[in-house]
């Protein structure tokens, strides 16, 4: 490796002088980098100063009040990652309860942080069930009293506007013990058959509700209540208090099956589990719309293999494979026959898949099967119908196929050059000009088009078509 490449061992060699230098630099100018050097400076002088510092910045980051946009939210969960390390590097191995108390004050920043920026990709949410995490990790050492600690986390539930203390009974249950999961139990029931109090009700008034607001606050109570008791049913390996919260008809939804059974086989309750599933499965088939649910599937599959239901399982997986195509489904099955009629088995089974309504649905199950041959032979057998918006699918399966059947690999790119141009797609035009690159590197490798036109005969007939696409052709040009 050589001696200029930027890394810690290279860096080390420069000296603590030059390194100091080179900081302050790199720091002059950017606020966040400052904050960080002065952090870790913090650090340096043991936890004291850190967690003084922490709770600094915390305090700045609750006063701030300016929207934080797109471009400046990197920066943002950048500089709270950095926090959350400081605190599981200099205060967890040293204090548990001071970083569990910084850990708790880095959660409440939630919702002033949420309401200045549009967290749509999640980014800023994974910072904050990061510090639930390392929550998790220290409760085993944390030094208070249960009931407190299951007071404070009732309220810090029930006023969660965004769910940012989502996970945080799992994550203490060791601190909370028996003792204080009793206790929470007690408190949450009381506290959802406790009438809205006046602060309650104004906070829902003016969101043009369907009901009055003390009807939509008992509401609120009521779910917040229910997955307050169901986590600590879990905690306690209750799977009967954990049922309590759903209906007879919520049992059958494939939203709710899925963990009710898996907790029901894991407590050794089988059967229970199976009639769980079963009636989940007989819901779904009812409705006029199948949507694939592979947690229902697993668990029942779980199910039935315990049970010893050896032939309903091989009709369930083989009928899930026809219906949805489910490589999982089939692979199970194929597992389950005897040597060598396997073999027939899946041939049969990828010529159902050949015939599919979809052929960018078949070409997808082929490539990951993988089935790279029947692939390239579907894609030459139905060339013309090839649907070149199907983008992801047929760059992945062109490029898989670019090396052994380039003929393939081309036409799939083509459907997508046309697509683009006929769509007069501009957004896409950097894209079709890199997939015609893509067909003249394999035009060479090809030795017959058979009734396909060739690269050079495409190429003309694009030009004949889509001669105006100036934004296109400028890049195909370049």
């Amino acid at each position: 490796m050589s001696k200029k490449t930027l890394n810690k061992a290279n860096l080390a060699k420069l000296g603590s002088e030059k390194l100091a230098a080179l900081v302050l630099d790199l720091v002059q100018g950017n606020a966040a980098l400052q904050r960080r050097a002065r952090m870790e400076l913090s650090a340096a002088q043991g936890p004291k100063d850190v967690a003084a510092d922490l709770r600094k910045r915390f305090a700045s980051l609750r006063r701030s009040t300016s929207y934080i946009d797109w471009r400046k939210q990197r920066a943002l969960v950048r500089d709270l990652d950095s926090l959350l390390a400081l605190i599981e590097t200099n205060l967890i191995p040293h204090d548990a309860q001071e970083a569990f108390e910084l850990l708790w004050s880095f959660l409440q920043l939630a919702p002033s942080i949420h309401e200045r920026t549009d967290d749509s990709n999640g980014a800023v949410g994974d910072v904050f069930r990061q510090a639930v995490d390392l929550i998790a990790d220290l409760s085993p050492r944390l030094m208070m009293e249960p009931r407190i600690l299951a007071e404070r986390i009732l309220d810090a539930v029930a006023d969660a506007g965004y769910g940012e203390f989502d996970g945080i009974i799992p994550a203490t249950a060791e601190a909370l013990g028996s003792e204080g999961l009793e206790y929470l139990k007690r408190i949450t029931t009381d506290w959802a058959a406790t009438p809205p109090t006046p602060a309650e009700i104004e906070a829902l008034q003016g969101f043009g509700l369907s009901s009055s607001p003390v009807d939509a606050v008992l509401r609120v109570k009521q779910s917040t209540s229910s997955i307050i008791l169901a986590d600590v049913a879990d905690a306690q390996g209750d799977v009967d208090a954990y049922m309590a919260r759903y209906s007879p008809e919520q049992l059958t939804y494939g939203t709710i099956a899925p963990s009710v059974a898996r907790r029901l086989i894991d407590a050794g309750r089988v059967e229970e589990a199976y009639e769980i599933a079963n009636n989940s499965l007989a819901r779904d088939a009812q409705k006029s719309f199948h949507m694939v649910n592979t947690e229902l599937d697993e668990v029942y599959e779980e199910c039935l293999e315990r049970l010893g239901k050896t032939d309903i399982l091989k009709a369930h997986l083989r009928a899930r494979f026809e219906q949805d195509l489910s490589a999982r489904a089939l692979r199970k099955y194929l597992k389950m026959l005897p040597d060598f009629d396997d073999i027939e088995a899946e041939e049969q089974a990828l010529d159902l898949v050949a015939a599919h309504a979809r052929s960018t649905v078949a070409l997808d199950f082929l490539i990951e099967w993988p089935a790279h041959d029947r692939a390239a032979r579907l894609v030459h057998g139905c060339a013309t119908q090839i649907d070149g918006n199907e983008y992801a699918t047929l760059t992945h399966a062109a490029d898989v196929l670019e090396a052994r059947h380039p003929l393939a690999a081309t036409l799939l790119r083509r459907a997508m050059i046309e697509d683009t141009l006929s769509g007069a797609k501009s957004t896409r035009y950097r894209h079709a000009a890199r997939h015609l690159a893509q067909c003249q590197a394999s035009d060479p490798g090809i030795s017959d088009y058979g009734t396909q036109p060739s690269h050079a005969r495409f190429v003309e007939t694009l030009r004949q078509k889509h001669g105006r696409k100036y934004g296109f052709w400028s890049l195909v040009d370049a």
